[in-house]
């Protein structure tokens, strides 16, 4: 089994408690399972960029005509997704480490999807959408917030977009530990709810191990 974990979170793991959950996540996976192969990406060791109009030329272009040949500005414009694509396109679970900033999941994490999830890579068109060529059968979120979400908030802008996202390209098995009410000043059991969320990581875990 191959897992591609994406690191969305500029903090040291000694004050992020998504890397204290993903520190915890993984230990909890390689006690289970010691052959799974691990790729570590740390979005801010390598930024992705935002996608621009020469990407979108290069990505799309050819999805409407099959004969159009990139220009050189385009295919610079695509170094970022043809150096790194390829480590999604192999990956059987994908764990996305991040905070929510402002209801949502960082810029970083929405430009790296802007670039990977694209045709030619991750899928195909068909003539009834995507057809996935990529081995994703999970996709792990490990989050903290400050706030507390109570269920199907209407203020979580980040779930929705992950499970549409992976929606489009065939991935339906979402799991999620969420380490919510982090601010200690505001919510007096937070550590209480960051033990709780580790626990959580660690039984994701463990349930991944043993489908290896």
């Amino acid at each position: 089994m191959n897992v591609l974990h994406v690191i969305a979170n500029p903090r040291p793991t000694e004050t992020s408690v998504s890397k204290k959950m993903a520190f915890e996540f993984f230990a909890a996976l390689m006690e289970k399972n010691p052959d799974i192969l691990v790729n570590n990406v740390d979005l801010y060791q390598n930024k992705p960029p935002f996608v621009s109009s020469d990407a979108i030329n290069y990505f799309w272009r050819p999805v409407i005509d099959s004969a159009y040949i990139p220009s050189k500005a385009e295919e610079n414009a695509a170094n970022f997704s043809n150096n790194n694509a390829q480590a999604v396109v192999d990956a059987d679970v994908v764990v996305l480490t991040m905070p929510v900033w402002i209801n949502s999941m960082p810029a970083i994490l929405k430009a790296w999807l802007d670039q990977v999830m694209v045709p030619g890579k991750l899928f195909n068109m068909g003539p009834e959408g995507p057809v996935p060529t990529h081995h994703i059968q999970t996709v792990v979120l490990l989050v903290s917030s400050d706030q507390v979400y109570k269920e199907d908030d209407e203020r979580d802008g980040l779930t929705p977009a992950i499970r549409a996202i992976f929606h489009y390209i065939g991935v339906e098995d979402i799991q999620i530990a969420w380490a919510d009410g982090q601010d200690a000043s505001r919510h007096f059991d937070s550590a209480e709810r960051r033990d709780m969320a580790i626990e959580a990581a660690r039984e994701i875990a463990e349930d991944i191990a043993e489908l290896a």
